[in-house]
């Protein structure tokens, strides 16, 4: 049995970080390549914003600063009554769900919108996150991943506080021993009530359909100073990507109001339906959910983005593998880790794995994926096809991996194909459920790196051709070759 496997049994309840249909054509209908059709329907109301108290409140290790970004932030009330869905039929592993509308219940959360201050910078595309409540509160890791291409390209993003749990408290799935977790649990209304006091949620039943009000209220130009967008782009990472694929396989083809969609770090199943007042039971998603890929008759494009350790370990993603497509793309990053030190930011010193957190460039990686999206929107061509990571099949897959303990195959990156540090989604000897999710980064002894560098020369040379490949096939950005760059340790080399 995988010592992964072993140490996860324990944990793995708290480990992750997520009829009409017979009328609607999926997606808005057409082939590959057509715009979905948003479906009409009930719109959020965005016209009250929130003020006061201490400020926007949202749990993230990366701060901004958007004003020297040249954006500016607001915050809203979202309110409306949502709808409830349940399924008609078995949940397909082909994603080939059937929903049907349910019960209806009142809403009023919360909305965050980060914008080009200059109008006259608005790309014409709207990122909507749905927000992260593993941690206990609502985090915006897509915002903390991509926000560099976000604000470079002139998008708007922005964060729906989408589940119960970041409105009204509930269990935290990660505990993350850093400053601020005296809030995890607690929800918006309790740690700050002269802010978010009138805010109230009908359960994560009814999340979906508020994802969708909201979505169809920004397509209308509300809560973005009557902008007119072109795309509007469902994400969500982790937890919320369990909800993305809920999402897309049940509820966008009833809606179309998503143009694509961006998908970080899924596991093999989707978010669960619950009723009235429920928070979504992921543990049970993870432990008995139905292994399902995305559907592949909805217009709306997949962006799909994996980090090494999704794939086997608690999130078990590899199950759910599937063959890229003219509306889906799938990139598996060898030596990257579901939370890894550029996201954990400074909480990453306050935890104590056994070994240093990964330290791979799948940010870097991810905007491009984003990019890629973007232009498979406006162009029509999907972004380029990466290869799988080596998994071993079986009871409990396993990736494979050389002389060096790195992942063979998958998409490459310098870090990992001139290595001086082993990169591995597989996490260090401390049993915690954080520490399964963030993979290690073990510095190569002094021997190995001899026999494989004759100098120091070398290894640069080596890693700076890689990086030219990385951005030359796609899979990574002009822009952010000097990122790329940074992961080198040239100083870990003799002479």
């Amino acid at each position: 049995m995988p010592r992964w496997f072993r140490r996860t049994t324990t944990a793995v309840a708290a480990a992750a970080v997520l009829s009409l249909t017979a009328c609607l054509p999926p997606g808005g209908g057409g082939g590959p390549g057509p715009t979905p059709t948003p479906v009409p329907g009930p719109a959020a109301d965005l016209s009250q914003e929130l003020t006061g108290g201490n400020g926007p409140f949202i749990g993230t290790a990366i701060p901004v600063d958007l004003q020297q970004a040249g954006y500016v932030q607001h915050e809203y009330a979202a309110a409306g009554t949502a709808t409830s869905y349940k399924p008609v039929g078995a949940l397909r592993g082909d994603g080939r769900w059937n929903f049907q509308t349910d019960g209806t219940a009142p809403y009023r959360t919360r909305v965050l919108v980060r914008q080009p201050a200059d109008a006259a910078r608005f790309s014409g595309k709207i990122v909507v996150e749905w927000l992260n409540v593993s941690g206990g509160v609502d985090a915006d890791p897509e915002w903390a991943t991509l926000h560099e291409e976000i604000i470079r390209s002139g998008d708007i993003w922005v964060g729906v506080s989408a589940q119960r749990l970041g409105i009204l408290g509930g269990q935290i799935l990660v505990q993350v021993p850093a400053p601020g977790a005296e809030n995890a649990g607690k929800g918006l209304k309790t740690i700050d009530p002269a802010r978010y006091g009138s805010l109230d949620h009908p359960g994560d039943g009814f999340a979906f359909d508020i994802f969708t009000q909201v979505a169809r209220s920004l397509r209308d130009g509300a809560g973005i100073g009557g902008l007119q967008p072109e795309h509007v782009i469902a994400s969500g990472q982790s937890q919320s990507a369990f909800a993305m694929v809920t999402y897309y396989n049940g509820v966008q083809p009833l809606t179309g109001v998503f143009d694509g969609f961006y998908v970080l770090s899924r596991g093999a199943a989707g978010l669960p339906i619950v009723g009235p007042g429920e928070n979504a039971d992921l543990a049970g998603a993870i432990l008995g959910g139905t292994t399902t890929t995305f559907r592949t008759d909805v217009v709306a494009p997949v962006m799909d983005v994996q980090a090494e350790s999704d794939l086997t370990s608690v999130l078990g993603s590899a199950k759910a593998r599937q063959p890229d497509s003219d509306r889906f793309r799938l990139w598996e990053i060898a030596g990257t880790a579901h939370a890894d030190a550029h996201l954990l930011g400074s909480s990453g010193a306050a935890i104590d794995c056994g070994a240093p957190i990964n330290d791979g460039p799948l940010h870097v990686v991810a905007k491009a994926a984003l990019r890629g999206l973007t232009s498979w929107l406006d162009t029509g061509t999907p972004p380029s096809a990466a290869a799988r990571i080596d998994v071993a099949d079986g009871l409990f897959p396993s990736v494979r991996r050389d002389t060096d303990a790195i992942a063979l195959g998958g998409l490459r990156t310098p870090p990992v194909d001139v290595p001086a540090v082993a990169l591995s989604g597989e996490p260090g000897p401390t049993l915690s459920p954080i520490c399964l999710l963030i993979g290690s980064s073990r510095p190569l002894p002094a021997a190995r790196l001899a026999a494989l560098y004759p100098s120091r020369a070398d290894y640069v040379q080596r890693y700076n051709t890689s990086v030219d490949a990385a951005i030359a096939a796609g899979f990574v950005l002009a822009e952010d070759r000097a990122a790329l760059t940074g992961y080198a340790r040239p100083q870990l080399i003799a002479g």
